[in-house]
């Protein structure tokens, strides 16, 4: 490549990502981002497009689709690896860190200060009453997020058929998620489901400057590489004083590679995994969690720090049950996070021919279909578990079917569900609407 290619290069990325954009101006904007990322992964990616797109013009319309589409691609939260890829595609490596990181870290001082609150004072009447409405809350949620995705998602009945098989198999079978995952990938392989690429301008990524830079992607990745695996490999060596430490550092790290479709897609197997392997937690425990991560800022999969502040607080070893818990939950945080820097940084100087390989989003559309029936998986689960306060697992052949002890029906916990549900369905309320009104309304039912 001459040297006039790379400079025509360079100068039309800084025409598709608008005039120079100061650094201390961007971590302004960033920050903002984060405070303001709220509603799911559909909520912060809207909330980008206005503030990044709309207001400040610092990327075009197409650059911000594509760079949706490429994120997709990647296991991981897609709303905090489109801040990374934007970041570096404004600042390069400086600017995807800080956007990722920022994206991330109110969230996650949230989350932390809550599970604190939570194991302190999680038992009081008025905080357990808030919990109750909060669990009513995220079941509608879940079930609103299934049939969104399902209208989006389902085109062909192709795509129908592999989203039933992965509720079965999760659901009836039990057969591990990253199985499931891989044979729908398969599936749309083999099964020729449209991947059509969708007509938008041609990337014009600076390659010239990626190709001066490249030792440096090269060291930055061998060290993400390092950083994420290190503490894995130390609490092995460290082994039983840990406590559950290094259990909750190698899950999740398998967890992150493996987490396509979205944060509900990867919780369902991680709540599961959870509750019935390593009985970290319980099922209105996983509830609580979520109803806390949805009224946080940040990714919604912020969740699974809760499961790694539990599941550490009650297994701590030799340290301070509150010590481990905290260690817990940033060793899960930090398991989960750094690998969407390391897929974006890997990915980002491919990122065309990526999106336009038709055999990966043909493996993509399988898994996509997939998450249909991984998610219904996952907000059934929830819900019986909710209205139910005993369900048995009955075996017949290889099925495993909830054997649901009816006595132990919570009626208010049935009302408050079907109401949350009317808000979601028949009202179409958003999500603050609905946590807050059954957060009152819990406090009703338990308190008056």
């Amino acid at each position: 490549m001459t040297q006039d290619s790379i400079g025509s290069r360079a100068d039309q990325d800084r025409e598709a990502t608008g005039p120079s954009i100061a650094f201390d101006e961007a971590l302004r904007v960033w920050i903002r981002v984060a405070l303001l990322s709220f509603g799911g992964p559909a909520g912060q990616i809207a909330t980008m497009h206005r503030i990044l797109v709309d207001e400040k013009k610092w990327i075009a319309e197409d650059r911000f689709l594509h760079a949706l589409n490429f994120c997709m691609l990647l296991p991981g939260p897609e709303a905090q690896q489109l801040a990374i890829y934007i970041g570096w595609l404004l600042h390069r490596i400086k600017g995807g860190l800080v956007a990722g990181i920022l994206f991330v870290l109110p969230g996650a001082a949230a989350m932390m200060a809550l599970s604190w609150l939570y194991v302190l004072a999680g038992r009081v009447a008025p905080v357990a009453a808030l919990f109750f409405g909060l669990k009513a809350a995220v079941v509608a949620i879940v079930f609103h997020a299934v049939h969104r995705i399902a209208r989006r998602a389902l085109t062909s009945w192709k795509q129908y058929g592999i989203a039933a098989s992965a509720f079965v198999a999760l659901f009836l079978l039990q057969i591990p998620f990253p199985a499931v995952i891989s044979a729908a990938a398969l599936l749309g392989l083999i099964g020729g489901i449209d991947a059509t690429v969708p007509k938008m301008e041609a990337d014009r990524s600076d390659v010239g400057k990626q190709a001066k830079s490249q030792h440096v992607r090269v060291w930055l990745i061998a060290a993400l590489l390092l950083l994420w695996l290190a503490p894995m490999g130390l609490l092995h060596v460290i082994g039983p004083p840990a406590g559950a430490l290094g259990e909750i550092s190698s899950f999740f790290s398998r967890l992150a590679t493996v987490s396509f479709g979205g944060a509900y897609a990867a919780l369902s197997w991680a709540g599961q995994v959870a509750v019935d392997h390593y009985h970290w937690l319980t099922p209105h425990e996983m509830l609580d969690g979520l109803g806390l991560a949805e009224s946080t800022p940040g990714p919604l999969i912020i969740v699974t720090q809760h499961i790694g502040f539990l599941a550490a607080y009650r297994s701590p070893g030799v340290l301070p049950p509150l010590l481990a818990g905290t260690l817990g939950g940033l060793i899960t945080t930090w398991a989960i996070f750094t690998p969407c820097f390391l897929w974006v940084f890997l990915g980002a100087p491919y990122v065309e021919r990526l999106r336009r390989n038709r055999t990966l989003g043909a493996a993509l559309s399988g898994i996509t279909a997939a998450v249909v029936g991984v998610i219904l998986n996952l907000g059934l689960w929830f819900a019986l578990h909710f209205w139910f306060g005993q369900v048995l697992d009955q075996r017949i052949g290889p099925l495993h079917v909830p054997n649901l002890v009816w006595a132990s029906l919570d009626p208010s916990a049935l009302l408050l569900s079907f109401a949350a549900l009317a808000a979601a369905f028949l009202f179409r309320r958003g999500t603050f609407a609905i946590l807050g009104g059954c957060a009152v309304a819990g406090l009703v039912l338990k308190l008056v």
